[in-house]
């Protein structure tokens, strides 16, 4: 069975990601892809840089699309989150979904989504053209330790 969570460090090809999320008996599909942008709080971003710890990520969100499948009645879903150095304008995550009707997609398209965020051991860190940088959340991360 191919893994319906990846980390990549190549771009994503949202077309291609989208062709495996596809089902004739679907009726509705959902798809969030999530850029990196230009700016953070007023701030001019230059890039990001993205690290996981791989191996649990790719557990912890084989788990997460299993319970939306379940939680959701789901088709197919699918989610790959990049590391490494991404310019602006590039696809840091995709998340796609398929079920028979589309209010079942667009809900967990985003359930997947805000629990990619907030419960893989995905880190990002944003420099800024003023050569500043800083890793973005990672008081959440320092207040969880202590």
């Amino acid at each position: 069975m191919m893994p319906r969570f990846s980390i990549s460090e190549t771009p994503l090809l949202g077309d291609a990601l989208r062709r495996q999320v596809l089902d004739p008996s679907a009726g509705g599909f959902v798809c969030f892809e999530g850029w990196v942008r230009d700016h953070h709080e007023g701030r001019t971003v230059e890039f990001l840089e993205y690290e996981a710890y791989e191996a649990l990520c790719c557990r912890s969100g084989e788990a997460l699309i299993a319970r939306a499948m379940e939680k959701f009645s789901l088709r197919q879903a699918l989610a790959v989150h990049r590391t490494g150095r991404l310019g602006i304008g590039e696809m840091a995550v995709w998340v796609g979904v398929s079920s028979d009707h589309r209010r079942e997609a667009f809900q967990a398209c985003e359930w997947l989504i805000d629990r990619i965020k907030h419960d893989l051991p995905i880190w990002k860190k944003e420099t800024f053209v003023d050569g500043s940088s800083g890793w973005v959340n990672c008081e959440r991360c320092a207040a969880h330790a202590a």
